[in-house]
């Protein structure tokens, strides 16, 4: 029960202290200036135990810095690349502005400057996710019963773009593999045929190979821990554990890799696409070892090593392949992935949508068009003036 004791200044001014024990057994003072904040808040000491919702009130001298860090260790199922993320964000752009500041002193207007601050030299992308990073940290801070209420609230992000990324044909893919070194060039067909991710390409030893069953089994990927050394983990999810069927004419540029490596069933834990010393690569150093300087000479800049992925999955949406089997194949937890975030409208699956649609109305169209006047000299004229001018095909 909390109790409220008055207490004179040697000035004559009145405080009021009120004392409490919380639910862990520990005491508590607080002193007001005025009796009716300090029964107001014994009310809400009240209310609080009541409900049973009680907040620390040592919680809000927390420091920003002291919060992260005890968010961080805080939910031991949380991958080590995803932590090494964080602190990222953390070191870079949260903790430098704020990580002093106590808890209860950081309000909504403080992150909504802290917001525009970032949007003036950092990509909307890069903003959305340090704020996401922020406001899960204070979302810990509120579970945890350190503040009653978090300052991420109503924070405005600035608008992002999203970038169309290209949809790779055979010819660009055949070129882009040829501009790779030999070593890796197995590795563009494996993401354009299969839709296997960078780190698991990387991560596949010549144990995950069945090339007489045609499978690949996809059961450990290259990743990075919380200090953001490559490391070898599993997939990112259940459903990143897959085994997978593969084209003939993959298993059999597969072999070769094996073979032109001296590799054979024996050497189960090689991996299959080494960086130099057998271990695997880490992805910063494939990326400008090996990737851009053959995009470069490819021609195709600007294109990323997770564009082959995308490719595969377009590829198999266009190919009428259901979105269950392509969502397994892509391993993904839902299939409904597959088409908000990978599969994009290539112009032949347009053209062929539009051709599909026309052979079901053309006989009505038709129909309509004997019953209606026909002025097969005006109709040229328009189709010749909505093309610039050029005799239409």
């Amino acid at each position: 029960m909390a109790q409220i004791k008055k207490r004179t200044l040697v000035n004559g001014d009145a405080r009021y202290d009120v004392r409490w024990r919380t639910p862990d057994h520990k005491v508590h003072n607080q002193t007001f200036h005025r009796k009716r904040e300090a029964d107001n808040f014994v009310t809400k000491l009240s209310h609080d135990r009541m409900t049973g919702y009680s907040v620390d009130p040592a919680g809000g001298r927390k420091t920003v810095t002291d919060l992260t860090e005890q968010w961080l260790q805080s939910n031991p199922g949380k991958r080590a690349n995803t932590i090494g993320r964080d602190r990222s964000a953390l070191n870079a752009h949260i903790l430098p502005a704020i990580g002093a500041h106590q808890l209860r002193s950081v309000h909504q207007a403080d992150v909504q400057r802290l917001v525009n601050g970032w949007a003036e030299h950092l990509a909307p992308s890069t903003v959305g996710r340090t704020y996401g990073t922020l406001r899960a940290a204070f979302g810990y801070a509120v579970s945890a019963d350190l503040i009653g209420r978090s300052p991420c609230r109503d924070i405005r992000l600035p608008a992002t773009v999203r970038r169309k990324r290209p949809v790779l044909g055979p010819e660009e893919v055949a070129a882009m593999a040829e501009a790779l070194d030999e070593r890796c060039r197995a590795m563009v067909w494996v993401a354009a045929l299969l839709g296997l991710r960078w780190g698991e390409v990387a991560g596949l030893r010549v144990g995950s190979l069945d090339l007489l069953g045609r499978t690949l089994v996809v059961s450990e990927i290259v990743t990075r821990d919380a200090h953001g050394r490559s490391v070898i983990g599993p997939p990112k999810s259940e459903a990143g554990l897959r085994t997978l069927s593969m084209p003939e004419a993959l298993v059999e540029m597969l072999a070769e890799q094996l073979a032109r490596s001296g590799l054979t069933a024996a050497d189960r834990h090689a991996y299959v696409f080494p960086a130099p010393g057998g271990t695997p690569w880490s992805y910063a150093n494939f990326r400008l070892r090996m990737w851009l300087p053959a995009m470069s000479a490819a021609g195709h800049t600007g294109v990323g090593f997770h564009d082959l992925r995308r490719t595969a999955a377009t590829a198999m949406v266009v190919g009428n392949v259901d979105l269950k089997t392509a969502g397994n194949r892509l391993g993904h937890s839902d299939p409904r992935l597959t088409l908000a975030i990978y599969a994009q409208a290539t112009t032949e699956a347009d053209r062929g949508a539009a051709e599909t649609v026309g052979r079901q109305f053309s006989a009505a169209m038709e129909g309509s068009a004997r019953n209606g006047p026909r002025d097969g000299r005006a109709i040229k004229d328009a189709r010749t003036r909505s093309s610039g001018g050029r005799n239409p095909r």
